[in-house]
């Protein structure tokens, strides 16, 4: 596996070594003694799964205080472009996010850290996008920002006229509404 620091101290794009023949391909999707070693010790214990379609955005989503997740997201099917926002007050790239896009092409991942926002926009006609968590959900803990919000500035490269996303998500917080305790 290759660890790609990002411009954000904490966030990896994670690119697996794929073995390819006649019969299709193999590839670990995680081992723990590899993220270890480059300094991601966090245990996961939740996996979920999504299907949308093209046009779908969904986020930014996290949750706060106790409950807060670190992620690892990948794609089986499809194309997304995958985004992590900073939310570490004090942080020096507080506010500032990492986009990258994900596929059952390139089989990257994303790391994301606790204390992150995190969302993506589906830009094939149909994506399964998986990810680990290192906490379970907490309903009461969930919190959200617009996807849109000017102060982020993230092109989810999806025209605003073909954006699908849920009520929640159009109605969410904006950046500056992020809690002092988190």
């Amino acid at each position: 596996m290759n660890f790609i620091k990002t411009d954000i101290n904490g966030v990896f794009i994670i690119e697996p070594k794929v073995f390819e023949d006649a019969r299709g391909y193999f590839f670990e999707s995680y081992n723990e003694a590899e993220f270890i070693k480059n300094g991601i010790t966090n245990r996961f214990v939740q996996d979920n799964q999504s299907k949308s379609s093209y046009g779908v955005i969904r986020g930014l989503h996290c949750q706060l205080g106790e409950h807060s997740q670190a992620k690892l997201v990948r794609v089986l099917k499809g194309r997304v472009l995958d985004v992590a926002v900073d939310i570490r007050r004090g942080s020096p790239t507080f506010g500032k996010h990492v986009a990258v896009e994900l596929s059952d092409e390139n089989n990257r991942q994303l790391f994301i850290p606790r204390h992150f926002l995190h969302g993506f926009s589906v830009l094939s006609d149909e994506a399964v996008f998986v990810y680990k968590c290192d906490n379970f959900y907490c309903k009461e803990s969930e919190f959200g920002i617009r996807y849109d919000d000017p102060e982020i500035g993230i092109d989810w490269k999806i025209s605003a006229e073909k954006v699908i996303t849920s009520e929640k998500d159009r109605l969410a917080n904006k950046l500056k509404d992020i809690p002092d305790e988190r």
